[in-house]
């Protein structure tokens, strides 16, 4: 699919494009493909004399190959943008930007929410944007702002998942589904950290390659101002994600120690008993309690009492407990 915009009065307006000659009638400031067909490519390099990398090419990660400059001119950089999935675990996906002919060409395999934020606000707020670069920061910009929005929501479970961990009565299946949920949590915060690491580098290079005028410079710096309190609030996220791991990992043993305590018991109550009926199970030929009319109820009635008495025991200093 291939999304085209024109500024207007400082608004990304979106034109249809269904043909060849729909795209060679507009002057667009931002062409956006989405998993391009070959067609869709051909289009691009045919008009603009842009040629699109691969999907192999897109998910080099090689630093080298990230931001360059081309023989032409054309700037080249490779961006990872978060997605998270309400069916799926969240994931990364890389996006590949080319800079050329004052015109912003990006390439990525998914729908990203951060490129549907930039154009519902760009439409919304006349003036924001004034040329393709702009569509760039503010593409960096809004990104910084939906990894905000995902760690707030990775507070929220983790505040749910304490609540879980510190209740009254910790059972196996609490400790089971607080780990799944950590881990799930944990994932995603390394994922937002990576991501605001290579958004980092993105915008370095851009001020490194001295080009954006000086208001394009400010924002730019507030961006890594931005993505440097991420950075610790992400740290804040993994030291709670550790107290609450480590609080699970201490419960579980709890919980398996007073297992282990009752099989101890058990086995000690039932100690004296054995030791009474192997006793009077030997196979001695003068054995005197043979002849008793009362032995056989009082051997039963010793490994009773043998076993009643330690239990009584351990309830009364609390062993039990």
């Amino acid at each position: 699919m291939i999304n085209v915009f024109v500024l207007q009065n400082g608004r990304l307006n979106q034109v249809p494009i269904e043909s060849r000659a729909d795209l060679e009638n507009v002057a667009p400031v931002w062409v956006d493909l989405t998993d391009p067909n070959d067609d869709e490519r051909a289009w691009v390099k045919t008009i603009y004399g842009v040629i699109l990398p691969g999907e192999d090419e897109v998910k080099d990660i090689e630093a080298s190959a990230r931001y360059y400059e081309a023989e032409n001119g054309d700037l080249h950089l490779r961006t990872d943008f978060l997605l998270e999935e309400d069916d799926g675990p969240s994931r990364v996906v890389t996006v590949a930007f080319i800079l050329a002919r004052k015109m912003l060409f990006s390439v990525h395999t998914d729908d990203l929410p951060v490129f549907r934020l930039v154009r519902m606000r760009a439409r919304s707020r006349p003036g924001s944007i004034a040329d393709y670069m702009d569509v760039l920061l503010d593409l960096y910009a809004t990104d910084a702002e939906y990894s905000a929005d995902a760690l707030e929501g990775i507070y929220q479970h983790l505040e749910e998942v304490s609540g879980l961990v510190l209740q009254k009565e910790f059972t196996d299946k609490d400790a089971a589904d607080a780990l799944n949920a950590i881990a799930r949590e944990e994932d995603l915060n390394g994922r937002i950290r990576r991501n605001m690491m290579d958004t980092r580098r993105a915008v370095s290079f851009l001020m490194r390659g001295r080009l954006l005028n000086a208001e394009q410079f400010e924002e730019a710096r507030q961006i890594l101002r931005d993505i440097e309190s991420l950075d610790g609030h992400t740290s804040f996220l993994f030291d709670k994600i550790n107290f609450l791991m480590d609080a699970t990992v201490g419960f579980i043993n709890i919980n398996q120690n007073k297992i282990i305590k009752i099989f101890s018991v058990a086995s000690v109550a039932f100690l004296p008993p054995t030791l009474i009926a192997s006793i009077y199970g030997m196979n001695f030929k003068f054995f005197p309690e043979l002849e008793w009319q009362f032995g056989y109820p009082l051997a039963l009635s010793l490994m009773v009492a043998s076993m009643i008495t330690p239990v009584l025991v351990f309830l009364r200093r609390g062993w039990l407990r």
